[in-house]
């Protein structure tokens, strides 16, 4: 278990505004950019009395993928409102109900469980505990008052991710494969799928997706988080071995895994990152990141911890991101702007405000 310092948030950007701005900065400029400007007008809020915990899924905070998400935002809490922080940090499932309850034993004011896989133990938690706040990301409630899920319409994102992947595929043939096959992951496949499926209706062109079949539900998926395994990058040279030149990995930090295999094929592939703006919080991956479909669990955790600590009331209501709040969306595209078209960039536009307004059905 380990207390932080405060860190600078970054600022993330949406289908509309990449394309309204034009070319984004390259990731390493706009990385420095923002560290010079945060080192210039940031200064410590004054601290306050608001505990926010967390508790991590399997692995490190510094997982580039979900986990490091969540503790972004308890440190732009702790920067940013004052509040203090403290977490602890799962390495195996053993771990989660006695991180839980080391948060208890804190007197955390909230308490974030990261992940799918804490669904049990934090339901039982906040049952056993019904005077304290926890928040589930990826999970839900088991009719506890008390804990907050906090969900993600992943569908809406990486359907446009579907659509600028097949665009961009010189074979017209795009990949995708998962960690394990649950809702959280699936629907990011499911989304992208079915992008990819309007692209084709658009342009006239066959299009194939490997890896996962949105109608039957099956396909490809390594059967845990592990980052970059083994097993990863063989599904990602098999689905290269298929013709695909554009992969969207849905399993954490599956980056190096997916960027060793297009090396070794040979080939001009690219990918799709998950969950952060990759080509930003990874640059040695940039010029293999076409753009990600962001999971902003750092706005959440930090919104959440902002309206509690400034005194509103817990609610066992979910929060749900989408394109619409924010919560959701494509990251720009950096170097790789110039290679894709204005009329693309102008569909993707549209795609996103039907998909906002209900007209344009992510999953069929």
């Amino acid at each position: 278990m380990k207390l932080r310092n405060a860190s600078a948030a970054f600022a993330l950007m949406g289908v509309s505004a990449l394309v309204l701005s034009g070319c984004a900065a390259a990731p390493e400029e706009e990385a420095a950019e923002t560290t010079a400007a945060a080192t210039q007008t940031e200064e410590a809020a004054p601290a306050i009395d608001y505990l926010a915990c967390a508790v991590s899924d399997e692995g490190s905070w510094n997982d580039k993928s979900f986990n490091e998400s969540v503790y972004d935002g308890l440190e732009k809490a702790q920067a940013e409102l004052g509040s203090e922080i403290a977490d602890a940090e799962s390495n195996s499932a053993e771990d989660f109900a006695p991180n839980l309850q080391a948060m208890i034993d804190q007197g955390c004011d909230v308490t974030f469980a990261v992940g799918f896989n804490l669904v049990a133990d934090v339901n039982a938690a906040a049952a056993a505990n019904p005077d304290m706040n926890f928040v589930t990301i990826d999970g839900w409630s088991e009719g506890n008052p008390n804990l907050k899920p906090v969900g993600y319409t992943m569908n809406q994102s990486s359907y446009l991710a579907g659509y600028v992947a097949a665009a961009y595929s010189t074979t017209k043939v795009v990949g995708t494969y998962g960690g394990v096959q649950i809702p959280a992951v699936t629907d990011f496949m499911d989304g992208f799928y079915y992008g990819a499926m309007a692209y084709a209706a658009d342009s006239g062109e066959m299009v194939t997706v490997v890896g996962w079949d949105a109608i039957a539900q099956t396909g490809q998926f390594t059967g845990d988080f592990v980052p970059n395994s083994g097993t990863s990058k063989a599904i990602a040279a098999a689905l290269v071995n298929d013709g695909a030149d554009v992969i969207f990995p849905v399993g954490g930090d599956q980056f190096g895994a997916v960027s060793e295999a297009i090396k070794e094929a040979g080939i001009d592939g690219v990918m799709i990152g998950v969950d952060k703006d990759v080509a930003l919080s990874s640059p040695e991956y940039a010029p293999y990141v076409l753009t990600s479909a962001e999971k902003r669990m750092t706005n959440a955790v930090y919104d959440i911890i902002a309206e509690l600590s400034s005194g509103g009331a817990f609610s066992g209501d979910a929060y749900t991101g989408t394109l619409a709040n924010g919560g959701t969306g494509l990251s720009p595209f950096y170097d790789f702007d110039a290679k894709l078209s204005d009329e693309v960039k102008a569909r993707l536009v549209e795609l996103e405000a039907g998909i906002i307004s209900g007209e344009i059905d992510p999953l069929s």
